[in-house]
């Protein structure tokens, strides 16, 4: 299996250290701005956790694995790095993948903190080994769809692609929209293309267009169709995953990058400790950290939590969920059961709606929140 470049000393293995393996998509297929962004967060809380004399003393140190994506390598990571003995898990952007970490994860008794993946079912069965900061993809998407009807939107359609993760959003969205009063009108990607798009919103009489689609493919061709066909000059576009977040998609589509709603999950302000990690991460990226990579740092920061308690017994860090109890970037992290998500879950994540200003592309506007 390939390892991305890691920092000096980032596999010791004289056994002075304490491991946490990180899973993070670094290539192609996967999304590489988010998982570098994810990873500067894991990075950046690791060395303010050894700046701080460690985990009683003894160095944390992160075992990074690139998954590009890809759910059989990130499984087949996760039992490669069971094998060099790391006390837990973190990190993975893309649900799917996140999904299989997280079953593998399970199985061999693992405590595998996830990050960023909002998929609802990160495992099939309840497990006590597994704990999740973002919030499960029915609370956001639910908070989505509100923001499209209080913004007068009922005729919605959804450009999706063959996935497990963009069929649970167009089930969320239809589920949730149908009562009131709003329709959910799918358009098959796998059957049609950027500008066939633009003739079926025509013809359906959408108000708004979804893009439950990759990124920068198809995404980026469907906005550029969608922008310059007149017949859909009022016409929302909307991007509920989050692809408008990083600097990448206002390179590739200039002003028309401009007010593409989507979730992230930021509060309106951050904590003190928030203000000042955002600091180190801007000078870390050279660029404003994305959601992701507080998601990252606050990860580390509970499992430093974890670690200093309870040592590195993995039985016992599994047992800790429960009573977490941590003061993250974006508030206090704690973990409870919700009715239908099988992991530990914060309840309290931050989700707005946000939007790129179309007079200063690198500024956000808040739309919605929850």
């Amino acid at each position: 299996m390939t390892t991305p470049p890691s920092q000096p000393g980032a596999e010791r293995t004289d056994g002075a250290s304490v491991r946490i393996g990180a899973l993070v998509p670094l290539t192609r297929p996967g999304w590489i701005q988010a998982g570098q962004h994810l990873l500067a967060g894991l990075e950046l809380a690791v060395r303010e956790v050894n700046d701080t004399g460690g985990i009683a003393g003894r160095p944390l140190e992160l075992v990074v694995r690139d998954t590009a994506a890809d759910p059989q390598r990130a499984a087949a990571a996760v039992d490669e790095l069971a094998g060099l003995g790391v006390a837990a898990l973190a990190g993975e952007y893309h649900s799917v993948v996140a999904r299989a970490a997280a079953t593998r994860a399970d199985a061999l008794g693992l405590p595998f903190l996830c990050s960023s993946a909002v998929l609802d079912a990160l495992t099939e069965q309840p497990t006590e080994w597994v704990a999740r900061l973002s919030p499960p993809q029915s609370r956001g998407w639910q908070v989505y769809a509100d923001f499209l009807l209080a913004a007068g939107h009922s005729r919605i359609a959804v450009a999706a692609q063959p996935s497990v993760y963009w069929a649970s959003g167009t089930r969320i969205l239809r589920d949730y929209l149908a009562p009131r009063g709003g329709t959910v009108i799918e358009l098959d990607m796998s059957a049609l293309d950027a500008t066939t798009v633009c003739d079926e919103l025509v013809g359906n009489r959408a108000t708004a267009l979804l893009l439950l689609v990759g990124h920068p493919e198809p995404a980026v061709p469907i906005v550029k169709s969608v922008r310059r066909d007149q017949r859909l000059a009022e016409i929302m576009i909307g991007a509920p995953a989050g692809q408008p977040e990083f600097a990448e998609w206002a390179t590739l589509l200039g002003d028309d990058s401009a007010a593409i709603p989507f979730l992230r999950y930021l509060p309106e302000r951050l904590t003190p400790l928030g203000v000042r990690v955002e600091k180190a991460l801007r000078e870390q990226l050279a660029a404003a950290p994305s959601f992701v990579a507080f998601e990252g740092y606050d990860t580390v920061a509970v499992l430093a939590d974890v670690l200093r308690s309870n040592g590195a017994d993995r039985a016992r860090t599994a047992e800790s969920w429960p009573r977490v109890a941590v003061e993250g970037t974006r508030g206090q992290i704690r973990f409870s059961r919700m009715p239908g998500i099988s992991v530990w879950q914060w309840a309290g994540t931050p989700i707005q709606v946000v939007d790129r200003d179309p007079a200063e592309l690198d500024r956000f506007r808040i739309l919605h929140a929850a």
